[in-house]
């Protein structure tokens, strides 16, 4: 028996360590070379494991296993033909008087086979749904799920029954908990994704290796309002995609980095790192937890070039289609608590970078303008920054230029 041995390969020079979160050929089962065993689930993101050559599959790995790079995931018997390693599987199901033309379902092994293997993206659509993928037919290529597949299941599955139309529906994002019982007590434990573990580990390495402390201010956006309110269509009839206030606040932030070097460099030992550029990242919140992937040289460029990059980022980021090239780099995050309705909230910074802008809700307060009350639509913002390498009163003047930047859009556009 002539047998290849399929370790964890090298993923990328920061991980160390991948879960094993899928198997997508069942043990025993033939494969093809290059043809999709199982899913890794690193730190930062979900990787298909290729097959690296066609025989007999025989699982060593459990999935949830956590295995170290190089370790020992399955093996491959080469030896075996695609019909001897069917047919163990295939005597045990049926006896033997079993009539031979119902044991010889040729045409359907293959999209059998493939029916059942959705992609990344829509295996995880289904795992956090509790979508079996054996429920869904696949359209993709030799019956591959699609991300649209698990999509339009996850729908079927949450759409009422006509009885059942006043019932209120599921929740959709962590597993819906079982009907409220009087006086229950029970519990039920999960075991913690990568993702989640490593953000867990990030977040407590910021709050105890970092001199964090946090500054704050506000910043009246009716000028930038009337700004989107004036030019949106126009600006989207051009560049096909909205003006948002990401981009105008990304732009803002750049100009500002460029000016004050401090904000836009890390501490890596004894050394200051300083940029000549911006990489500016941008949190994402997807069903595993938040990712921060970086939108590359923000200071060279115009705002519709930022919110597309914004956008297939964001996109690819609750796909789980993220590359670790992606993922990796930037000098500065932005974090919007305001789309979920935050008013004010303390960011933790984001490892090595030294500085992270949080924006909040637009609420309209009365303000004092000239010596009069008015109503203006005020959002607060909060930098935090690490004080071993910012001061305070650079922190300040920072948040400081970024509000008078938002403040007078046109000055942005103008580079005035």
């Amino acid at each position: 028996m002539s047998v290849v041995e399929m370790r964890v390969p090298v993923i990328g020079e920061s991980i160390k360590e991948v879960t094993l979160s899928q198997w997508l050929k069942k043990d025993g089962e033939y494969v093809e070379l290059d043809e999709p065993i199982c899913e890794f689930e690193s730190d930062k993101a979900t990787l298909e494991f290729p097959a690296e050559a066609s025989g007999k599959i025989m699982h060593v790995a459990k999935e949830g296993d956590d295995l170290e790079i190089g370790a020992l995931v399955a093996k491959i018997d080469t030896s075996a033909s695609k019909s001897n390693a069917a047919a163990p599987k295939a005597e045990t199901a049926k006896p033997a008087e079993t009539p031979p033309a119902k044991e010889q379902p040729a045409p359907e092994s293959k999209t059998a086979a493939a029916a059942g293997h959705p992609s990344p993206a829509a295996a995880k659509i289904l795992r956090e749904n509790d979508v079996p993928a054996t429920t869904v037919e696949g359209t993709g290529r030799d019956g591959r799920i699609t991300k649209d597949d698990a999509q339009k299941a996850v729908q079927n599955k949450t759409a009422p029954a006509p009885q059942e139309t006043l019932k209120p529906a599921a929740p959709s994002a962590p597993p819906a908990p079982r009907p409220a019982t009087a006086f229950s007590r029970e519990t039920n434990s999960k075991k913690m994704s990568r993702m989640r573990r490593t953000i867990a580990k990030r977040l407590v390495s910021a709050k105890n290796e970092t001199a964090m402390l946090t500054t704050f201010n506000e910043v009246d956006m009716t000028e930038v309002m009337k700004l989107r309110a004036t030019y949106q269509d126009k600006f989207v009839k051009k560049y096909g995609i909205k003006l948002g206030f990401m981009s105008i606040f990304a732009k803002a932030c750049a100009r500002a980095l460029m000016e004050m070097p401090d904000v836009n460099a890390m501490i890596s030992g004894e050394d200051i790192i300083y940029h000549d550029y911006v990489d500016i990242s941008i949190a994402v919140s997807t069903p595993n937890g938040l990712v921060v992937p970086p939108v590359h040289n923000v200071e060279t460029l115009h705002l519709s070039e930022i919110e597309w990059k914004i956008k297939a980022l964001a996109d690819k980021a609750r796909e789980g289609t993220l590359s670790l090239e992606e993922m990796s780099g930037g000098t500065f995050t932005i974090t919007n608590g305001g789309i979920f309705g935050s008013l004010m909230s303390t960011p933790i910074l984001n490892e090595p970078q030294s500085a992270i802008l949080g924006m909040h809700a637009i609420k309209e307060r009365p303000v004092a303008v000239n010596g009069q009350i008015e109503i203006r639509p005020m959002m607060y913002l909060a930098m935090s920054y690490d004080h071993r390498i910012i001061d305070g009163s650079t922190s300040v003047t920072f948040l400081v230029k970024v509000k008078e930047y938002v403040e007078d859009p046109v000055s942005i556009l103008l580079e005035l």
